[in-house]
């Protein structure tokens, strides 16, 4: 078409778009058809200038249109002469008979170039994958990245059409030569971006905005992960990279495993299982029964998860003999003579017992000549950096304190979270290995009879233990949980908590990922995000505190008298104490493996202030019992519920009163204790109370379906408790602040290296050998007691029992409809009195009474409401259905 009969047409089609029968969008595709590329992108501007003027709205979008349509074509053609000078240069790079198969440097395009190796291909093939470029131009297409999709450019698209014709050609299963080079990130990307990226700190709403601008609209937007393509084996391939997995079963944002793709070289993920190693010094029972059985299925779907990308984890056990702490490394050793490795690595763990084994580890590769190194990953601060310097020691054991800390000696930068590789590298041959039920992790024990005790059967049903099912459980709580998280996270009898702390735990969820998912949440919980400071704190402690998991910090507490009473320990351990919502928890944890953390301060209050039992009794049989058990957690927990920790709770959980705060309607315990399911729920926390005749229709026996309560007076118990830790402080008191009246702990080797540093620039001088003692955290309750031992704790001003609340949010419609029907009753009392001044009047007359007034003017507790505290005024039932029908799905 003539230039001047395609401008005419343009113009007749502008009029149409001006009148609204064709769209912005058409309009430009039909001027790309009618003019062509070169006219349309020289002379469009000018036909739509008079718009400016008339329509200065439809202008700009056409201009926005223009604009984008011809730099995308520029983006997409400087892509395609790209992709096709790399076509190009391995042809005539493998066209060569003499050359053999090298792995390529990584280019220098935005990081994002690939390594691959071609067969030699004819011309009319290379013809039909430049056609294939040519139609990705006019589309965006998604591939599937391992278990995750990603955006791909054309030349991606290209190199992955080439590796699929590379794998139908030279199909090869892991462990026959296979090798795989490395695709776009410097070698040194993990310190780059710490270096490069501004500190992240726990703190609320501290997320840096520069990493902000990188997220995507859902939410979040990582590094994009390596797209690997297998090669064939080569006898000039570099030496294998020993990849060490421990507690680090993931893909996504695992920095060890990031980093032995850049060394470019095939890798080989192997785990050793050191039981020795693994428990520590002391009682520490770090690895429980029920963290050992989650272990064996995290490895087991872990080990598919490699096998997915074309990788295989080879189990091996220790070579220690007995007891000896060398047992990793001279498997490791073993390791590195048979496959002739020179690069060992691993993501940290910062347990004191195995920080020291990692050590030595690293010592005697090194020794060697084999590069080992360790990546920071299971904690978002490294806990033996953080430093009290420019905060102090007051408050310490808070987790604000701890905060404040990061925030003023911030470290490295957080940083951004990693995406998992496609395919990973694999060795010509592989090291023999063990299979994984011959490590002894999940063993079950047997009867006499040979037949076997399943006692992990209801775990197995309860959760997923890959890490897809970390990342379902995640998004399932970003998605409805969080809502409710901030106030109602301590309600045992609905999901409104993460159950999260296995996968972190295991390290099949990263701290950072969960770090930056819950900060990109669109409802934002503070209560939440604190809670990886509050694992971080515990972490922190235990590198000061090496004993901390049996040893109680504040020496005074160590005289503490408790009870020996093995019966009441095993009634607490089995569930069977007489008090329905302890002993729900306690099956909840035998069958599960978990009990959300307001139940975790239940039992544990009943077990110390009650009970008398010593803290450790409790923390030995969590770590045996949850399938999360952290040592450091639980030792700091355990501690500060025990009252000798760097913090103390400043609360007890009353057995019957928590009930109304966790379980208002009895749901919890009748799940978890069916014999009670037919107790009315005003009943059911205290079945002791119920006549009778009620527990005969409920088909309850008290000491026969249901246990008696082993304990009666609670009061009684309480009372003993506070006097016990009255009469330690007095005998101790060179451990108590005479000035604050707060215990006083022996500063830890680091703490006291810390201040020594600002005594020495205030010209102070320290004797040497002298003890430091540092004022802690103290429960007030404890030092109103210290005046007067022998008072009961209702006479205490202090009383730390908690008073249970039947829910925040019930609470707040209650007393929306008190305002409302205070607000009635008013308007009401005003018509009563009306009608009794007229009934008056009418009986001086001595006129009949109406009728209207009789009946009318009582109020009466309705009976269609299942809330026993609402009172209703009469003739506002109905009023109050919908409010009702709400309640129940809120409480």
């Amino acid at each position: 078409m003539p230039p001047s009969a395609a401008h005419s047409v343009v113009t007749e089609m502008l009029k149409d778009v001006l009148v609204g029968r064709e769209d912005p969008e058409g309009f430009f595709a039909m001027c790309v058809s009618i003019m062509g590329h070169q006219e349309t992108r020289s002379q469009f501007p000018s036909l739509i200038r008079p718009l400016s003027t008339a329509n200065s709205q439809l202008h700009c979008i056409l201009t926005s249109i223009y604009k984008e349509y011809f730099s995308k074509m520029e983006d997409d053609e400087l892509e395609l002469a790209l992709a096709l000078s790399l076509l190009e240069m391995k042809d005539r790079q493998l066209s060569m008979p003499s050359q053999e198969s090298q792995l390529l440097q990584p280019g220098n395009r935005a990081n994002k170039s690939s390594s691959i190796q071609l067969d030699s291909a004819s011309e009319s093939h290379r013809s039909s994958q430049e056609a294939d470029v040519l139609d990705r131009r006019k589309n965006t297409h998604l591939v599937q990245s391992g278990p995750w999709g990603k955006e791909s450019s054309p030349l991606q698209e290209m190199e992955l059409q080439k590796s699929a014709h590379l794998d139908r050609n030279n199909k090869q299963t892991p462990g026959t030569g296979q090798t795989v080079c490395v695709s776009g990130q410097p070698a040194s990307f993990w310190e780059q971006d710490a270096a490069g990226n501004s500190n992240l700190s726990m703190g609320e709403g501290d997320v840096n905005q520069s990493e902000k601008s990188k997220r995507s609209k859902n939410r979040r937007q990582r590094r994009k992960g390596k797209q690997l393509v297998g090669l064939p084996g080569s006898p000039s391939a570099p030496p294998p990279v020993l990849l060490w997995f421990r507690r680090d079963l993931r893909l996504c944002d695992n920095p060890a495993l990031l980093g032995s793709l850049e060394v470019g070289a095939p890798v080989i993920p192997v785990f050793i299982w050191s039981p020795e190693e693994e428990e520590g010094p002391g009682i520490t029972v770090a690895m429980g029964g029920a963290c050992k059985y989650w272990f064996h299925q995290a490895l087991s779907c872990f080990a598919l998860s490699l096998e997915r990308i074309g990788s295989h984890l080879v189990f091996l056990k220790a070579n220690g003999e007995g007891s000896e702490v060398g047992s990793s490394l001279q498997t490791l050793k073993e390791l590195i003579k048979e496959t002739g490795a020179r690069t060992v690595l691993a993501n940290a763990l910062y347990e004191p017992w195995l920080k020291e084994r990692d050590d030595m580890v690293v010592a005697a590769l090194q020794k060697n000549g084999v590069e080992c190194r360790m990546f920071h990953s299971y904690c978002l601060r490294d806990p033996y950096s953080v430093t009290t310097e420019g905060v102090g020691l007051r408050g310490i054991g808070s987790v604000s304190h701890f905060m404040s800390c990061c925030r003023q000696n911030p470290g490295s930068a957080i940083g951004v979270p990693l995406d998992p590789p496609g395919s990973l590298p694999t060795p010509a041959h592989w090291p023999q290995g063990v299979p994984l039920d011959t490590l002894g992790l999940a063993r079950m024990p047997r009867r006499k009879d040979g037949t076997v005790i399943d006692w992990a059967a209801n775990i197995r049903k309860s959760w997923d233990f890959s890490e897809e099912g970390a990342h379902a459980h995640l998004e399932a709580f970003l998605h409805d949980g969080v809502y409710r998280y901030e106030k109602e996270s301590g309600r045992a009898d609905a999901p409104n908590t993460s159950c999260l702390s296995p996968y972190i735990h295991f390290g099949q969820l990263s701290p950072r990922w969960l770090l930056w998912d819950a900060k990109g949440a669109r409802c934002r919980s503070p209560k939440f995000q604190r809670k990886l400071a509050w694992r971080d704190l515990a972490y922190w402690q235990l590198t000061l505190f090496p004993d901390l998991p049996w040893e109680s910090l504040r020496p005074p507490y160590k005289a503490l008298r408790w009870s020996n009473d093995r019966g009441h320990l095993k009634a607490w351990q089995r569930g069977k104490t007489g008090y329905p919502l302890v002993d729900a928890a306690m099956r909840q944890l035998w069958l599960t493996g978990w009990m959300n953390n307001y139940m975790r301060h239940v039992v544990a209050s009943f077990l110390i202030a009650y009970l008398h039992l010593p803290w450790q009794e409790g923390y030995r049989w969590f770590q045996d019992t949850l399938v999360d058990a952290d040592v450091a957690i639980d030792a700091m927990m355990w501690q500060n519920g025990g009252m000798c920790g760097l913090d103390h709770w400043n609360f007890v959980m009353h057995p019957v009163d928590a009930a109304m705060t966790c379980d208002p309607n009895g749901d919890y315990v009748r799940k978890w204790c069916p014999e009670l399911k037919d107790l009315p729920e005003d009943l059911v926390h205290k079945p002791w109370k119920c006549p009778a005749s009620m527990l005969r229709r409920a088909g309850v026996v008290l000491g026969q379906t249901y246990p008696e309560r082993i304990v009666t007076d609670l009061e009684k118990q309480r009372n003993q408790s506070l006097q016990d830790v009255a009469l330690v402080r007095q005998e101790f008191q060179h451990y108590v602040d005479k000035r604050s009246g707060c215990d006083m702990v022996p500063l830890p080797p680091r703490l006291v290296s810390e201040a020594l540093g600002l005594s020495h620039r205030d010209g102070a001088v320290v004797e040497e050998g002298k003890q430091f003692l540092l004022p802690v955290i103290t429960r007030m309750e404890f030092k109103h007691q210290l005046e007067d031992p022998d008072a009961d704790a209702a006479s205490n001003p202090y009383n730390a029992v908690l008073k249970g609340y039947v829910s925040r949010k019930r609470d707040e419609t209650i007393a929306f409809l008190n305002e409302r029907d205070f607000t009635a009753s008013v308007l009401y009392e005003g018509a009563q009195r009306k009608e009794r001044l007229e009934s008056n009047y009418r009986k001086m007359e001595g006129l009949p009474t109406t009728p209207s007034s009789q009946g009318r003017g009582r109020a009466r507790r309705t009976p269609t409401t299942k809330d026993r505290y609402s009172i209703v005024p009469g003739g506002a039932v109905s009023s109050l259905n919908s409010t009702q029908r709400s309640r129940n799905v809120i409480g």
